[in-house]
């Protein structure tokens, strides 16, 4: 029988952490992270992640499972993420699917378009490209072709933008068309599942955004990117991420550290948006204002009377 689930989505910050730990709390469960950015070991303040109490209180999944300069892919997360799901299932416990990533929530639910397979031949010579210009200037030539996709691609994701231009040249359409023909709302979805969306007050999420931000800096933000910049290059993918790439700018372009903190506020208020307008393009999550909001009880109800 195909494991029940709950999914739980929003922006960042706006309170996906304290609902999963209060479901598992009520369900018995256990978190399968669907978080880009948390897949990589050594990236722990600036994504965000459980801190070792929260950790110890429920098992969480689908963190630190590469290194910074490892792969990541949709398909990987989802194949991953099916393996967590039935490996807690299998112990008795409730998966809680918890996580800012739409396109993995979307491969998990819904699985993901039939694209081409990896061509090595047409991947090293974007590459050679972002070397010889700038993950920049791929990005461009990227919204040139796919505006669509470049604007749910951060302009530093050298990994996504090589993705979507190699489906680009390999099949002559955008991947945005390949994924928009991947029609969701028709798509059956892969598990029983409830999908719970936080959709906080602007202004309550900004806050939340801003204490957010600050605490990871007081947390030491700064002393980790210093210590990945020690072992891996400035232009590793992963450092694409919000935050890293404003305190690399600080540590090796000469941003004041005050105007960083505010870029890192900036980066993800705009990214927030992103994540919301994602979200409400995707059918059957109910929405809640606030985490206190979500009937807990009646979704653990749910999940223990699978049988």
């Amino acid at each position: 029988m195909t494991p029940r689930i709950v999914v739980v989505v929003g922006p960042t910050a706006s309170g996906k952490t304290e609902l999963a730990l209060r479901l598992c709390d009520a369900a018995g469960g256990e978190v399968v992270s669907a978080d880009s950015q948390q897949v990589y070991r050594g990236l722990d303040i600036g994504t965000g992640k459980a801190g070792a109490a929260e950790r110890a209180r429920v098992p969480h999944h689908l963190v630190d499972v590469v290194p910074p300069d490892g792969a990541m892919t949709a398909a990987r997360f989802a194949e991953l993420a099916d393996a967590a799901v039935a490996d807690v299932a299998r112990r008795g416990r409730a998966p809680i699917v918890a996580g800012g990533t739409g396109l993995y929530v979307r491969a998990l639910l819904h699985g993901m378009f039939p694209g081409p397979g990896a061509d090595a031949e047409v991947r090293a010579r974007l590459e050679d490209e972002a070397r010889a210009t700038s993950v920049e200037a791929l990005w461009a030539r990227l919204a040139a072709v796919d505006p669509a996709a470049a604007a749910r691609i951060l302009r530093r994701d050298l990994r996504r933008i090589v993705r979507a231009l190699e489906v680009y040249e390999l099949t002559g359409t955008p991947m945005s068309a390949h994924q928009a023909a991947h029609d969701v709302a028709r798509a059956p979805s892969r598990y029983p599942a409830r999908v719970v969306g936080l959709d906080p007050p602007r202004a309550e999420l900004h806050r939340r955004i801003d204490r957010r931000v600050d605490e990871m800096f007081a947390a030491g933000l700064v002393d980790e990117v210093q210590g990945l910049l020690a072992r891996y290059p400035r232009t590793l993918g992963a450092f694409a991420a919000i935050g890293y790439r404003e305190v690399i700018a600080h540590l090796l372009d000469g941003v004041a550290l005050a105007d960083a903190v505010l870029a890192v506020k900036r980066a993800t208020r705009r990214y927030a948006r992103r994540q919301l307008a994602w979200f409400r393009a995707e059918p059957a999550v109910a929405w809640h204002p606030s985490a206190s909001e979500v009937p807990v009880a009646a979704l653990a109800a749910w999940l223990k009377n699978a049988g």
